[in-house]
């Protein structure tokens, strides 16, 4: 159990900032660096389903889960597309690895892909 209260956990990090003689903010700044995200980017389709098969249909080649939506992942970046329970939207979450350029490219050309595919709902 590390799980059973916040403190264990605390205690570890408090641990780790003493070793590393580092603040939290830096060590949160350096994780953030390593993995850059999109954060969540939502975007109103007629036809999620749809959308989503188009997506999958390009990205093909990538290994997929769809145990929340759309998962793929390649050796440099993953995606998620998912449904909203809530709203009318899909939902969007990209994430490389030390890439804030790849990040970009490929956010850009979901994006493109998703409101290509929802144009031709319409």
């Amino acid at each position: 159990g590390y799980c059973d209260t916040g403190m264990l956990p605390w205690l570890l990090v408090c641990r780790l900032m003493s070793i590393q003689n580092s603040p939290l903010s830096a060590m949160v700044n350096d994780r953030m660096a390593a993995y850059p995200v999109s954060g969540e980017i939502n975007s109103r389709v007629k036809d999620p389903d749809a959308v989503i098969r188009a997506v999958e249909q390009q990205y093909k080649d990538g290994e997929k889960d769809y145990t929340d939506g759309l998962s793929v992942e390649f050796p440099l970046y993953r995606f998620n597309l998912r449904k909203s329970n809530t709203e009318p939207v899909l939902r969007l979450n990209v994430e490389t690895r030390a890439d804030p350029q790849l990040l970009r490219k490929k956010t850009k050309e979901l994006l493109a892909i998703i409101r290509d595919s929802s144009d031709k709902d319409k």
